[in-house]
């Protein structure tokens, strides 16, 4: 039976459900346990291990594990209680508006890469004259913010988006929105002052330009691997950031 909120029942053994390996710093230790609760290996209303046997388990100081749970109490993924332990309030459902706290950059990225080859497949196939130019203004206006990381953003934002409207699929383009609004959390403007650097931004620009006039020529594949490419590129970028 899971432990409830509250509740003193004995925790899980440690050793039984965590990695016995180590992870580097407070944001290792708060991926890995993120992770254990996102795949329910820890469920909502469950009490995590004492502090010592997590940082036993990932062969990490306390005060480190601490900084790790106080990550993810921040983000909604537990809830700590004086004298009783530290509790999984992360439920399978969360709300919509929780979306964009609980995603991180990289899983963003991931979400991009499943969703946007697609979305140039069926904009090659459905764009139009319109659609193009849409893209193209959105890309001038790209290829102006210069080293600006806010208007980058933005222009990047509506340059993608302006993709995903040439789709032609209400659905598609709904989806898309969502993802915009992961794009504007705080994670991820936290994030884009390390990646967003002047050399990257011209990178990045130089696979918009091509990858616009693939979509306009209606090369379809040269278009998916060109988006493919952009974002495995972001992903490696992102991976790359110094860490906080």
């Amino acid at each position: 039976m899971r432990s409830k909120i509250g509740s003193r029942t004995p925790p899980r053994p440690a050793a039984a459900e965590l990695p016995l390996a180590p992870a580097r710093g407070s944001a290792g230790i708060a991926s890995r346990l993120r992770r254990a609760i996102t795949d329910e290996v820890y469920a909502y209303g469950d009490r995590l291990p004492p502090e010592r046997e997590i940082a036993r388990s990932f062969g990490a100081s306390r005060t480190t594990v601490r900084k790790a749970l106080h990550q993810l109490e921040q983000r909604r993924f537990v809830e700590r209680k004086v004298g009783s332990g530290t509790f999984v309030v992360y439920g399978q459902q969360v709300e919509d508006r929780q979306i964009a706290e609980v995603t991180s950059p990289l899983e963003l990225i991931e979400v991009r890469l499943a969703v946007e080859p697609h979305i140039i497949r069926l904009a090659v196939l459905h764009g139009t004259a319109r659609d193009t130019e849409a893209m193209g203004e959105a890309l001038a206006a790209l290829e102006r913010a210069g080293d600006d990381r806010e208007r980058f953003t933005l222009w990047d934002q509506r340059f993608h988006m302006a993709l995903a409207a040439a789709t032609h699929n209400p659905l598609m383009v709904w989806i898309y929105r969502q993802i915009n609004e992961v794009r504007g959390h705080t994670q991820w403007s936290k994030a884009k002052d390390k990646v967003l650097t002047p050399s990257r931004i011209a990178g990045y620009n130089t696979q918009h330009r091509a990858l616009l006039e693939a979509v306009h020529s209606r090369d379809q594949d040269t278009a998916v691997s060109l988006i493919t490419h952009h974002l495995t590129e972001a992903r490696r970028d992102l991976g790359a950031a110094p860490a906080h």
